[in-house]
């Protein structure tokens, strides 16, 4: 796709998720939002404040939210398979500390134990052309950052099998990133084509899902260089301990200029840093480099260090909590899958009517 393509995308993208969060804050029970994260290890900060915040805050104004555990999704590009398991218990655990409440409007489950959704694949996969997956430029990404010998079809098929996560709900809103527009856009596609194909005019099945671009400048890890990442080895665990939190930080890289200004473009290490203590105390990265003025990288550290464990502190302490309530955290995910089972059932047979393949 042209560079002017993907703009104008981005562009129009951006505006229908602009309307959608002002009429979210109005009528929270038109919309459903599916969310989640694949069980590759546990969360860190820049999970926190790029996604779970913000589900929290979606849940707190009462929008129907489904959190997806895409284990099946490890298989495509992991080899830890053998991990799946704690680190699905683990997300669990770091999805509560955080402040999501499952309630009646709230679910997580993981999507290997939903069968019916994932029947939905087949049909859709009938939709798709094999041109369109291979030029998805996510895909594509994806593919060459995981350096495997050879590419397995579950890559391939992995935005088709996201459509399902989406659709079997019939869920409306999909919080991402730029990057995964691509995914969603697919989505939107495939509910058109199947109501079009299958569905009277009047009576479509799915609806198109939208983005909610999120508003979380994109967080780098602390090598200043790089998006925060586990596997890269430049992030801070959710449930590290306050020590292990100043120790990494001070490995934090910066610059050689003592005197800290707020410049993102020409000091992205030092700007990072001070976006980080913006998100944990509601101020302008602007006005923390202003006071921190000729104090250094050394001063800069030890604000972040103060201001995230401040700001986790109280996560923390669920988090431990928690560890030590197993079976707590297995009725989570066994009411989630009861619930998601249900709606995905309730699809499956519409789908089955839509397509006369009912007995």
């Amino acid at each position: 796709m042209e560079s002017k393509e993907i703009s104008a995308t981005y562009e129009a993208a951006l505006a229908r998720s602009k309307k959608i969060e002002s009429d979210i804050q109005l009528h929270p029970e038109r919309y459903r939002v599916l969310t989640g994260d694949r069980p590759t290890g546990r969360l860190h900060i820049g999970h926190y404040f790029g996604s779970l915040q913000n589900r929290v805050r979606l849940a707190n104004l009462g929008v129907p939210t489904c959190i997806l555990i895409a284990d099946y999704q490890v298989l495509t590009d992991h080899e830890a398979f053998s991990e799946i398991s704690q680190n699905t218990k683990q997300l669990v655990i770091d999805y509560l500390a955080a402040g999501i409440k499952p309630s009646d409007k709230v679910i997580i489950y993981p999507h290997s134990y939903i069968p019916e959704a994932n029947q939905l694949m087949l049909p859709f996969l009938t939709l798709v052309s094999s041109s369109e997956l291979e030029r998805n430029p996510t895909v594509k990404e994806e593919i060459s950052k995981s350096e495997l010998s050879t590419v397995n079809a579950g890559m391939l098929t992995y935005p088709i099998h996201q459509a399902c996560d989406i659709l079997y709900c019939k869920g409306t809103v999909v919080p991402v990133g730029k990057d995964q527009l691509p995914h969603i856009e697919l989505t939107q596609k495939i509910a058109r084509r199947f109501n079009k194909k299958f569905c009277k005019p009047d009576s479509p099945i799915f609806p198109e899902p939208c983005a909610l671009l999120s508003k979380t400048p994109s967080i780098l890890g602390l090598d200043g260089s790089q998006k925060m990442s586990k596997s890269r080895g430049n992030a801070i665990m959710l449930c590290a301990t306050e020590d292990e939190t100043a120790n990494l930080i001070k490995k934090a890289k910066t610059d050689s200029d003592r005197h800290i200004t707020y410049d993102p473009v020409n000091r992205p290490e030092v700007a990072n840093l001070l976006m980080l203590i913006s998100l944990c105390t509601d101020e302008e990265p602007t006005a923390i480099a202003e006071r921190i003025g000729d104090g250094g990288g050394g001063l800069l550290k030890k604000t972040l260090t103060e201001a995230l464990n401040e700001k986790l502190r109280p996560l923390r302490a669920e988090r431990i909590k928690l560890e030590s309530s197993p079976d707590y955290i297995r009725s989570v995910l066994l009411d989630g899958v009861e619930r998601a089972r249900a709606m995905a059932i309730e699809t499956l047979n519409e789908v089955r009517r839509a397509m006369n393949m009912e007995i």
